[in-house]
């Protein structure tokens, strides 16, 4: 199911029971942010503030916040289902049958609606503010956290063009707002604004940059995902929507952007301006430092007439962002087997906070494979950041932490299963000793062959009989166990 806008899917959330109407007034200054800290910590729903004090625009948050949400805004019943669709599509070969022919007319329906159309008239642009008429503190924007420099835009899609090539990229990049008409940008170097930034100030040139907030939740999705740079995140919304996302012009930069967006901020940034940004709490559960950011000059801003602002909010896990790097994990394990097909499962836990832990499994074929597959994840796109990497066998469960705890605890020798390099980090790793660039660690627990120097008996795990199994599970009922359980809540 391929939403509009975002009020479809608001629409959807509701009638699905997955969206709290909050009627209350409330601050956008902390007191959003705790509630919705709440809220997402108890499981609960999406989040529409009707009344935000000194605005007139709602606020959407935590529309995110579950997985059963993240299928919704990807119109699937399952992740798993999306993730064997893209492996499928990615698995195109030659045709040499008719069958194969027929075969390939879905995959070609589906090309075809990936790729994005221009429209002439939007309704992110019913209403215009233009030069001195543009005024950010009309949005209901969020400071998040006590500690935070000022109030951020957390949830923007920003769009910029490589200035040789013309490549777009539309990333998500916190914007920290200065005043009425400036913000910062949180361009984290290895991100591909920041990129184009970096070609943009070696030529001496003003870089022009379109922000679309609130446009159809696949957009959304497409800004966060970890796509190769010459990867269009507008045609992947398109594969993820399964219908064209439709883009309309900028006013007063040569950009487009999503026709259907909430809310749309054109302008530019400077080459050589920088000015300190922060701090702000982040999805580490700390506060990160702060420190000199470009600057985006606000030429233009538009907006529907019926515009609701859409934020989120980071902080110690697990907030809404970890679900969306959740799917993000579900749909790009394809991609990963495609360069390492002896990988059965990764799971991202949320308390790593997706770049500090990874537990994966293999399906394991020769003496050193656990640290060769390690090192090949390090040299996969945002795998990079990841602090530490523990390889497990294939039979083991690795989104069950606690059979992963047992299984490190019992197979690790640490002087013989534990190896380090140096290399990128996050840029919000403050325990690197310094900015960008740390350590990393592997851990092979996977089951020691003698080929690599185990030469004594590996025990076998311990389990009950098939036939003693199915003997009790006959017997479960009339035992009375989970009777007396239910009693004693």
């Amino acid at each position: 199911m391929a939403y509009r806008n975002l009020q479809e899917f608001i629409k959807r959330l509701e009638a699905e029971g997955e969206l709290l109407r909050v009627k209350e007034p409330v601050s956008a200054e902390l007191e959003i942010t705790e509630i919705t800290d709440r809220v997402v910590k108890l499981g609960g729903p999406a989040l529409l503030f009707e009344r935000v004090k000194g605005h007139d625009l709602p606020v959407l948050t935590n529309a995110f916040g579950s997985m059963r949400r993240m299928c919704l805004a990807l119109g699937v019943e399952s992740l798993e289902d999306l993730a064997a669709e893209i492996a499928d599509f990615l698995q195109v070969e030659a045709p040499d049958s008719l069958f194969k022919k027929l075969k390939l007319v879905p995959r070609l329906k589906r090309l075809a609606n990936m790729f994005p159309r221009t429209v002439k008239r939007a309704p992110c642009q019913e209403v215009v503010l233009r030069g001195e008429e543009v005024d950010l503190t009309r949005l209901p924007v969020l400071k998040c956290w006590p500690k935070d420099g000022g109030p951020f835009i957390t949830l923007p899609v920003v769009i910029t063009r490589h200035p040789e090539t013309g490549i777009r990229n539309a990333g998500m990049y916190r914007m920290q707002v200065f005043d009425r008409k400036t913000t910062g940008m949180h361009w984290h170097t290895h991100k591909g604004g920041a990129q184009h930034f970096r070609v943009a100030e070696r030529l001496g040139k003003r870089l022009p940059v379109a922000v679309a907030i609130g446009p159809d939740p696949a957009v959304t999705y497409a800004a966060t995902a970890p796509l190769p740079e010459d990867v269009d995140e507008f045609v992947f919304a398109g594969f993820l929507r399964g219908k064209p996302v439709e883009l309309v012009k900028c006013l007063t930069v040569p950009l487009e952007v999503p026709a259907e967006s909430q809310i749309v901020l054109e302008g530019y940034v400077e080459p050589g301006e920088r000015r300190l940004e922060g701090p702000f709490g982040d999805h580490t559960g700390y506060y990160s430092l702060p420190d000199y950011y470009p600057v985006f000059h606000v030429t233009c801003m538009t907006m529907r007439r019926d515009a609701i602002y859409p934020a989120t909010i980071v902080g110690r896990p697990p907030q809404e962002d970890c679900y969306m790097a959740k799917a993000t994990e579900r749909l790009f394990l394809p991609l990963i087997r495609k360069t390492l097909p002896e990988i059965v499962d990764i799971n991202l836990p949320i308390e790593g906070v997706f770049h500090n832990l990874a537990f994966v499994s293999i399906d394991k074929r020769y003496p050193g494979h656990a640290r060769k597959v390690a090192c090949a994840l390090w040299g996969l796109g945002q795998m990079m950041f990841t602090k530490i990497i523990v390889i497990f066998d294939k039979e083991v469960n690795v989104q069950d932490l606690s059979e992963c705890l047992w299984r490190l605890g019992n197979n690790v020798d640490p002087a013989r299963d534990v190896f380090f390099v140096q290399g990128p980090v996050d840029a919000l790793d403050h325990a690197s000793p310094y900015p960008f660039y740390g350590s990393k660690m592997a851990i092979d627990a996977t089951r020691k062959w003698p080929e690599e120097g185990f030469g004594r008996d590996w025990p076998e795990v311990i389990e009950m009989t098939p036939e003693v199994r199915e003997r009790v599970d006959r017997l479960w009922k009339k035992l009375g166990v989970e009777r007396f359980l239910a009693g004693a809540k």
